[in-house]
């Protein structure tokens, strides 16, 4: 059913005259005329007729005018649902314990008006196909990562760069360290079974591999960071990195040690994408609070790969 058809049903019923209802919509007499035979012929009834002082709804048109109004109404309940401005502005943060996400709740605190819905894609083809479908207006990424160059149609911009920490147990040879420099990693284990091969964070780690000649290892099920604590603080022989705005919490019994890396720090790049054609005005609030948030962040001292985004 034409959805034109039945508002100007509707303008003629209110009106009572086709001519006054032409003037209301700001056609002609004649296609008020033709759009009504029109949905008459669409519902195989009369809904006017005629009096002495203009048109008046026949039985079935009284009969439809309520349904009428209400279709009308959903129509536009349906429109301002997807209208820029109107829904909620939808942001991947890959995982909730990360630093995009903590972001993202920094931001949500300093606009508390906006609504917010939250979601988590792993890989970066997802996220990216996802941005330029409209299914999400940004996602939090490292890009771009050698050979997968971005689609000309999704921007980016470098929002943080989060320096990289290494966490022991308490029998770890380094747990009493201060700082660590990148050579004093060599020879030690490094167990991070969360890389996943082919993502982003697997480039990351496979070139900080290459450029410091550390031993890192993604053996075994990834069962969660509570697994991944628990065996760092029961094992020795292992260490692992985690970044420094990742919010975890374990048991003091654990004893674990967050030790700085430097000489230089390894920081992981983060990125906020977006297509360029997104109209929502809550995107470009997002973009202006990341870069007020993390404004002058020093470069100096710090390890990325020669592949991400400039600051």
């Amino acid at each position: 059913m034409d959805l034109e058809t039945v508002r100007t049903f509707v303008a003629v019923a209110d009106a009572g005259q086709f001519q006054e209802a032409a003037a209301e919509l700001g056609i002609t007499q004649q296609a008020v005329s033709k759009r009504v035979a029109a949905l008459e012929r669409t519902l195989g009834v009369r809904l006017f007729t005629r009096t002495p002082r203009g048109s008046g709804l026949s039985i079935d048109g009284q009969a439809f005018l309520p349904h009428a109004r209400e279709l009308l109404r959903v129509a536009e309940r349906a429109a301002t649902s997807v209208r820029a401005g109107r829904r909620p502005l939808r942001v991947d943060v890959i995982a909730s314990r990360g630093a995009a996400t903590g972001l993202m709740r920094a931001f949500h605190r300093a606009h508390p008006a906006i609504d917010l819905d939250v979601v988590m894609l792993l890989d970066i083809e997802t996220a990216v196909a996802a941005v330029r479908s409209g299914t999400i207006d940004a996602s939090f990424r490292a890009v771009a990562a050698p050979g997968r160059p971005l689609p000309e149609d999704v921007a980016a911009v470098r929002v943080l760069d989060e320096p990289l920490q290494l966490l022991t147990g308490p029998g770890h040879a380094l747990a009493s360290a201060r700082s660590v420099t990148m050579d004093g990693l060599a020879g030690h284990r490094i167990w991070m079974p969360g890389i996943v091969p082919g993502s982003e964070w697997g480039a990351y780690y496979d070139d900080l591999v290459a450029a410091f000649g550390l031993t890192i290892e993604a053996t075994g099920p990834n069962f969660g960071s509570d697994a991944l604590l628990d065996t760092i603080a029961d094992t020795p022989a292992l260490a692992t990195f985690m970044g420094g705005r990742t919010r975890l919490v374990w048991p003091a019994g654990h004893g674990l040690r967050l030790i700085p890396v430097t000489d230089p720090t390894p920081v992981y790049p983060h990125a906020l994408l977006w297509h360029r054609d997104n109209p929502h005005p809550a995107l470009a609030t997002l973009r202006a609070h990341l870069t007020a948030a993390t404004a002058g962040q020093d470069t100096a001292g710090t390890w990325t790969p020669d592949w991400v985004i400039p600051r």
